[in-house]
């Protein structure tokens, strides 16, 4: 497909891009310093984005202010802490930025509010419009005064000023989208005030209006500031989103109100708008997970197109160049603003300009090294690209002296490690015992929401080939085999075995890893799941929505995905809700005793009652074991390694991090 229109220059205001890539805002946990600036990790992050092409870079989220909503450093940086050593790591990352063709803009927010993170900023004694609960804490947020709005305001135009000296092209104001402060302000369902900041659309959107004027005032009106909006918010009550497809009373913004709202801010002089859905109560919108369609902002970006005459950037799973070329082509938006994709490959619009659009490192969709590190331990990564925001630290280590890396199983982690040694001048051997590369990502690949899952595989086998690994398939090696083997590293990379429980004779009982290689062939119509980890809801969800299977999953925990969920909240809280949705039964809090002949008795832990539940079949997703027999009888090796299940059962994540950091200092 011809890509020529990505490659077209694009105006934001008087602000020249040469493409019409650019890199979404992402929260920078992990890269600003004690002094509320960038730090060196930080600055190669965004630089490496414009090395690999990308026309316009957003940083994510910085705080105008850190006084009426608490922000500690490090974590995120905070421009008006201070100022000179603000301008100067800034001055240094958009030099060396601007080297490479490319624009920088800062993104400024005016804070949490309600949605303030329990371990970071803000959550002591949150803020909001008004007395309102709390997105995450059992806590009633207090109501920001006049005098402290004022102060906000006054902070953005002190902060834009700073950023202008420190090299930026422009501001990107965090909000009026996904629920933060300035979008609490401007919902009705959060913004309960009496007073000028309140009651009509005008009086909640005046936080929003002031700010453009202030920046307006300290930078001058030709000083771009691009609005990131949301135009629906897909609430249906506090902390409950409402899925794709499900009839529901809007509680937050409206589409017709977000198109209203979307005419007065052109008007108020913003010269773009980064167009969104979602908020922090439907959070699987705003950070969508692989549950989600492709494309999935396109619609709304188009109907704010139809209807103000600034640019309009659109993001949400726009990795497939097809359609977001083809969704520039049709004039539903101007630029194709791309987060995850470039944490997963930083050159991805160099690669994609050189027609090597299969070289291109595919983002998942798992937010495990994105979204789930943020929110967890306050850092930004990514699970497939173990570089992300490490680029000085993590960067190859040519060799001297290659050796001979013998790599026994055919999975992301014995890919990952076959890929980083011959990219550093090893001769690594990869034997895989299937007649397919892949590994438990092949069976796990199987649902339709898991087709990135498939992308990621194609492209470690495309890999392979371009670095010319040395690859055996149908080879099931042994020790003997080993023994007689010439090599100087070892590495096994066997996997995991599925768990399975003695249940007695009765209806057949299969794990969930065969169940997806088959295809779920031959299994009947009524089905119980034994686990509600990850695995279990997703085949739940699958064997529902793909064959219309009446399914029944069994968990021990008082709740479904209690125990080996989703790191990310937006993937967590979408699969539990899904499983509901689609009709799957849940029973929480119980155990499979053992199988009949016409169903499996469940024991409740609550109520310590037996009962028979009728079924066709039972399918085990209750975890994995290590495979690490060989590994075992393979310990005299003088340079050995066990990498991703083989040596802990845990995810795509884990396995390729272990590969990299183990192959890249072999």
């Amino acid at each position: 497909m011809d890509y020529d229109v990505l490659f077209q220059p694009v105006r934001i205001g008087k602000l020249e891009l040469k493409n019409r890539f650019m890199m979404a805002p992402v929260g920078p946990l992990g890269l600003g310093d004690a002094d509320g600036a960038f730090n060196q990790r930080g600055i190669d992050y965004y630089v490496e984005r414009a090395k690999g092409g990308t026309g316009l870079i957003c940083t994510g989220v910085t705080f105008a202010d850190f006084t009426v909503e608490e922000h500690s450093c490090p974590g995120v940086p905070v421009p008006t802490r201070n100022p000179h050593q603000f301008i100067r790591t800034g001055r240094e990352m958009t030099e060396r930025i601007h080297a490479y063709g490319s624009k920088v803009l800062l993104q400024i927010s005016g804070g949490f509010g309600r949605v303030s993170i329990p371990e970071d900023q803000g959550a002591d004694n949150p803020v909001a419009p008004s007395e309102i609960p709390h997105r995450w804490l059992d806590k009633t947020c207090r109501a920001l005064t006049v005098d402290e709005i004022h102060h906000i305001v006054a902070m953005f135009g002190k902060a834009a000023a700073i950023a202008k000296r420190a090299g930026f092209d422009g501001i990107m104001i965090h909000a009026v989208h996904e629920g933060y402060l300035l979008d609490q302000f401007a919902i009705s369902m959060f913004n309960h005030r009496t007073d000028e900041y309140g009651g009509s659309l005008e009086n909640r959107l005046r936080f929003a209006r002031e700010i453009r004027e202030e920046i307006a005032k300290t930078c001058g009106q030709a000083f771009p500031v691009v609005l990131r909006f949301s135009t629906k918010s897909f609430i249906k009550d506090w902390r409950k989103g409402a899925l794709p497809g499900e009839e529901f009373e809007e509680k937050g913004r409206d589409e017709a109100e977000g198109l209203e709202a979307a005419k007065l801010l052109e008007q108020y002089g913003y010269d773009a708008f980064d167009v969104d859905v979602g908020s922090y109560d439907s959070w699987f919108w705003s950070h969508p997970p692989m549950y989600q369609k492709d494309g999935l902002y396109l619609k709304y970006a188009k109907a704010v197109k139809e209807i103000v005459k600034v640019p309009v950037i659109c993001a949400g799973k726009l990795s497939n160049p097809d359609l977001s070329s083809q969704a520039v082509k049709d004039g539903w938006i101007d630029i194709v603003s791309l987060g995850r994709p470039l944490l997963a490959d930083a050159d991805y619009a160099n690669k994609l300009r050189g027609g090597r659009k299969a070289d291109i490192r595919p983002c998942i969709s798992c937010q495990e090294g994105c979204m789930g590190r943020i929110q967890n331990y306050s850092l930004v990564n990514c699970a497939v690209n173990p570089q992300c925001a490490r680029e000085r630290d993590f960067a190859y280590n040519p060799v001297l002296r290659p050796k001979k890396v013998v790599i026994v199983g055919g999975g992301v982690a014995g890919m990952e490690a076959a890929r980083v040694l011959a990219i550093r001048g090893h001769k690594p051997v990869l034997f895989e015992k299937e007649n397919i590369l892949g590994g438990a990502c092949v069976p796990a690949g199987v649902p339709d929401f898991k087709a990135e899952d498939r992308l990621l595989i194609q492209w470690y086998v495309h890999t392979m080939k371009e670095l010319q690994v040395e690859v055996r398939l149908g080879a099931a090696v042994t020790e003997e085999m080993l023994r007689a083997m010439a090599f100087d590293v070892l590495i096994i990379a066997t996997g995991a075995t599925p768990r399975l429980f003695d249940l007695g004779k009765g209806i057949p009982v299969y794990d969930a890893k065969s169940v997806l290689k088959n295809n779920a062939a031959g299994l009947g119509e009524n089905l119980v799941v034994l686990g509600g980890g990850t695995v279990g809801c997703e085949l739940a969800l699958w064997l529902r929505e793909s064959f219309g299977k009446n399914v029944t999953v069994v968990e021990a925990q008082k709740d479904i995905l209690l125990l080996n969920a989703p790191l990310c909240s937006a993937n967590k809280d979408m699969l539990a809700a899904l499983v509901r949705f689609k009709g799957c039964a849940i029973r929480a809090n119980t155990v499979a005793k053992q199988v009949t002949d016409t169903g499996v008795i469940l024991h409740d832990q609550g109520t310590g009652e037996d009962s028979e539940l009728k079924a066709d079949a039972v399918i085990v997703a209750a975890g994995f074991r290590s495979d690490n027999a060989l590994y075992q009888a393979m310990r005299d090796v003088p340079e050995l390694y066990a990498i991703g299940d083989c040596r802990e059962c845990r995810n795509i994540h884990q396995a390729i991090w272990d590969a990299y950091e183990v192959a890249n200092h072999i």
